[in-house]
């Protein structure tokens, strides 16, 4: 067993923590580009984009950013942290990744999933009452898409395909598709019947509460009688990495503090204090933020309690404003974290 070490971005508009500047939107992307490349150079296994289509983001196009990444660089996969199926045309994600896939020479991959928010809905006139179904159907026919050309189908939510074929195919055989979830059991069941890899997204509690959540995907998985080899685990969780465990924490916690309170705004208020921040990076918490050994052992230890990871990917968004700070904590990540991860899982072995 391996677990890939991985960076996520939802290239938010930061603001800087020390002068409170917000960059622009041409300055981030500029930013978020070479976060990709430090990613790269550092030897990380996958950089993935979120989708959003709020004024406080630019990744409402990860496909765009992703190959503009693709152009520079060499062996690091990249992928959608989450693809919104329910608002999109899944023959149109399925011809993008495609294009992604030719561009990076066979490294891309989606993480298909329903969003943390709503936004999409509205704007591409969709109703909220379909979430759950419009996604079902999405999935099933980007799943089609992936293994059959020409493609004969039909559904509620889009017109027929009557014996078209669907240009370009990826430079892989077929694009490796993961289910993004939260904490919906019905989804964990989903991706164990399709026998697909599951990123799930953690963005507070503990890592240990996903673990009966975990137990039911593999269940549904063998069930459905898919090699436990399929049946891959993600996680997608809040992390940052400095030399030292306090600076760690005083470079996230800022902007976390920024992202939450302005989260809590549309959705209640949360607790953004920097007492629950610490206790959330602690031992038992549910973010990987400290020095690079303090990280490795959490991340090993998170393997071990919930049954096997394959992949983590950092969230470190909140941390953006401050770009050098950035790209310092991927090397980190790269040179530092990810080997200790690498020798310890070997050492298990």
């Amino acid at each position: 067993m391996t677990i890939e070490i991985g960076v996520d971005s939802f290239a938010a508009l930061m603001p800087d923590p020390r002068t409170k500047r917000v960059p622009s939107p041409t300055e981030r992307m500029t930013n978020l580009l070479e976060e990709i490349e430090a990613a790269d150079r550092a030897g990380l296994d996958a950089f993935g984009v979120g989708e959003h289509h709020r004024a406080d983001f630019i990744d409402s196009a990860p496909p765009v950013i992703l190959a503009a990444g693709a152009a520079r660089t060499k062996n690091i996969r990249l992928h959608s942290a989450v693809t919104v199926l329910s608002a999109a045309d899944p023959v149109r994600v399925f011809q993008e990744f495609a294009t992604l896939d030719l561009i990076s020479g066979g490294r891309a991959e989606i993480v298909a999933g329903r969003g943390s928010f709503i936004d999409a809905f509205p704007l591409f006139g969709l109703d909220l009452h379909h979430y759950d179904s419009l996604f079902a159907e999405k999935l099933n026919l980007l799943l089609e898409l992936n293994m059959k050309n020409p493609m004969h189908w039909s559904g509620r939510f889009r017109p027929p395909l009557t014996g078209q074929g669907v240009f370009p195919r990826p430079a892989q055989e077929q694009l490796p598709v993961w289910l993004g979830a939260g904490g919906t059991p019905e989804s964990f069941v989903r991706a164990g019947t399709l026998g697909l890899p599951l990123m799930v997204a953690i963005i507070g509690g503990t890592f240990e509460r996903f673990r009966p959540l975990l137990d039911l995907y593999r269940e549904a998985g063998r069930n459905a009688g898919h090699a436990p080899e399929r049946l891959r685990v993600g996680i997608h969780a809040m992390g940052f990495v400095a030399e030292t465990s306090g600076e760690a924490r005083d470079r996230l916690y800022p902007g976390w503090a920024y992202m939450f309170t302005e989260l809590g705004k549309e959705r209640g208020r949360m607790d953004v204090s920097r007492r629950h921040f610490d206790a959330l990076c602690a031992p038992g918490g549910a973010f990987l933020v400290g020095d690079p050994a303090t990280v490795a052992e959490k991340i090993l230890a998170t393997s071990e309690s919930m049954g096997g990871l394959s992949r983590v990917s950092f969230q470190m968004s909140a941390a953006s404003g401050d770009h050098e700070a950035m790209l310092q904590s991927i090397e980190l990540l790269g040179t530092d974290v990810a080997p200790s991860v690498r020798r310890g899982v070997l050492e298990v072995a």
